[in-house]
């Protein structure tokens, strides 16, 4: 039961603040919505599971959207605008020098993390965060660069083009993306940080909700005042994870494994983009776009939500505000077609014989380009699954499907690949993206224990712009590659397609402690710049990945998840 309104004072970066609410509404609400404070960012609230709102109170680390206003009363909160200007600046610096910084989003809530002083283990520290874009390991070297006033950081941001790395981050991420020093403290222009917070603010209508709703872009949203009345009315479904184990859709439609070639079945897999979708349109205006700073790998090119801003703004005669939840984002948001197929070596080509999820078929029947010489004949047809919308504009959505299939069906039938290639990426996997950029992988895992060591990957991309900013996406990409083959799955309904996990530690996003050393090289090339290293280095160490995995365990698995292999249990525990 919510409690009644009292008025609570404490400290906001040294200014005595008194705030009039419910003591029992967040520390986040309070401060993004009655301070203005946008800095602090609204990734899963209220699971308290992505550290993007991380603040101090009285110097400690705390996740604010699982922090009511009434623990907070005379006390000391501190966000990035407070930190001492030096140690501010540093860290800005340090995260930009070292890629440690993309869209800069969950950046703020982990530089306010490591600016505590209270650290002692950092993977502890970031167990409590999730950054999708990075993989971690520049984030690793940016908290390390920001502790060593010796390290050099301004300097090097300082004879760098950040011009030029912007418009690599461009190319990589699909959307105009800055690269500068105020980014990863909250700078980013993120639609719901733009939006006047006297609009009217519509939610989608959660399933099972009687909330009085209104039509527009196709789906029903609720309306309120404010957020925290709009959610309210809404009656929010609070994230959950779930016991049910997920299985690939497609399993039951996965041919039996050809003689000396391969079989996989994929499973749903939430793209987890760290900002929700969010727009805001006043009426008769143009809709603010959800994808800013960030393309959010894909998974925002069809949402509804400036859509129903611009509906909804017209319908109201007012500026309304779109602001999905965490839960919001997995139920409505595209995610990885799930596919089975079987691939084979046979005859100097590849065959490959697959069934997609309806709405597949667009990417996974294209034409991919090869590194190899070989011919590659691939045949997909569509199947109704029961599941959330899928999406083709993911990263490297078939275009991975379509490597890992091949690489798979090379290496089952110990084919040389250097007879079939002179890619200079190559190394136990090569993958060409459309635009002519390619990617080549190794996996190393050890033997004995089975866990993931280290991740070699070789990239031409032309002219690299920013040889900083191409291997941040370079090995972000690696990392959610190794997600996708070892850990990652929604568990689905079969029988309605509703989505069990709602929560964002649910998805099996590989944490930093578990993440790999991914070394990156970056091969000399003569050509102008390439778009979609990213995408090729996701489809190389995928495929590199399941080839290794398939050494060490002796036996291939078949499915994606590879719950069943030594390297994916260490990686769950």
């Amino acid at each position: 039961m919510d409690q009644p309104e009292s008025e609570y004072r404490f400290t906001c970066n040294g200014d005595a603040v008194a705030v009039t609410a419910p003591g029992d509404e967040s520390l986040l609400l309070v401060l993004r919505e009655r301070l203005g404070v946008l800095s602090v960012k609204d990734g899963c609230a209220p699971q308290g599971q992505c550290g993007c709102c991380t603040v101090l109170v009285d110097g400690e680390p705390r996740v604010s959207c699982v922090t009511p206003l009434a623990r907070v009363a005379g006390r000391s909160v501190t966000t990035v605008e407070g930190l001492d200007p030096a140690v501010r600046a540093r860290a800005a610096e340090a995260f930009v020098a070292t890629g440690g910084s993309q869209c800069g989003f969950c950046t703020p809530g982990i530089i306010m993390r490591a600016s505590s002083g209270r650290v002692r283990d950092l993977d502890r520290a970031l167990a409590a965060h999730l950054c999708r874009c990075t993989g971690w390991q520049s984030v690793y070297e940016a908290i390390a660069a920001a502790g060593s006033p010796t390290a050099g950081a301004v300097s090097v941001v300082g004879a760098r083009d950040l011009d030029a790395a912007a418009r690599r981050a461009e190319l990589e991420g699909g959307v105009v993306q800055a690269v500068r020093p105020d980014i990863p403290l909250g700078g980013a222009p993120f639609a719901d940080d733009t939006a006047p917070r006297d609009a009217l603010v519509a939610v989608p209508l959660p399933p099972g909700s009687t909330a009085e709703a209104v039509e527009a872009a196709g789906a029903r949203w609720v309306v309120g005042s404010s957020l925290s009345e709009a959610r309210g009315a809404a009656g929010k479904v609070q994230g959950r994870r779930t016991t049910v184990e997920e299985r690939p859709p497609l399993f039951d439609a996965l041919a039996p494994c050809p003689p000396g070639g391969v079989r996989l079945a994929t499973s749903w897999v939430e793209p987890a983009y760290l900002e929700p979708d969010a727009s805001w349109c006043e009426p008769g205006g143009q809709s603010a776009s959800p994808v800013v700073n960030g393309g959010a790998f894909g998974g925002k090119l069809a949402s509804a939500a400036p859509g129903a801003a611009r509906e909804l703004a017209d319908h109201f005669g007012r500026v309304v505000r779109v602001v999905y939840s965490r839960e919001d984002v997995v139920r409505l948001g595209p995610k990885r077609p799930p596919m089975a197929a079987t691939a084979v070596w046979r005859d100097g080509r590849v065959v490959i014989e697959g069934v997609v999820a309806r709405g597949g078929a667009p990417v996974f029947a294209c034409d991919w380009p090869s590194a190899y010489s070989c011919e590659v004949s691939a045949r997909w047809r569509e199947a109704d699954v029961m599941g959330p919308p899928v999406g083709t504009r993911l990263r490297a959505a078939g275009l991975a499907e379509h490597a890992v299939l091949v690489e798979g069906a090379l290496d089952a039938a110990g084919v040389d690949r250097s007879a079939l290639t002179d890619d200079p990426t190559l190394l136990d996997s090569c993958t060409l993206a459309p635009s002519g950029a390619s990617a080549g992988a190794r996996v190393h895992i050890d033997p004995d224990t089975g866990a993931l060591e280290r991740v070699e990957v070789r990239v031409a991309a032309g002219d690299p712009l920013d040889e900083t900013v191409l291997r941040s996406y370079a090995v972000g990409a690696a990392h959610m590659a190794l997600g996708w083959v070892c850990t990652e799955s929604l568990a689905v309904d079969p029988s309605s397609g509703e989505v069990h996990d709602l929560s964002i530690r649910s998805f099996g996003i590989l944490r930093a402690k578990d993440t790999p050393a991914i070394y990156v090289e970056l091969i000399d090339d003569t050509r102008g710049p390439l778009a979609g290293a990213s995408d090729a280095v996701f489809a190389a160490v995928a495929a590199a990945a399941w080839n290794a995995l398939a050494r060490a365990e002796g036996a291939r698995p078949d499915t994606f998840p590879t719950r069943q292999t030594r390297a994916a249990r260490r990686l769950r525990r």
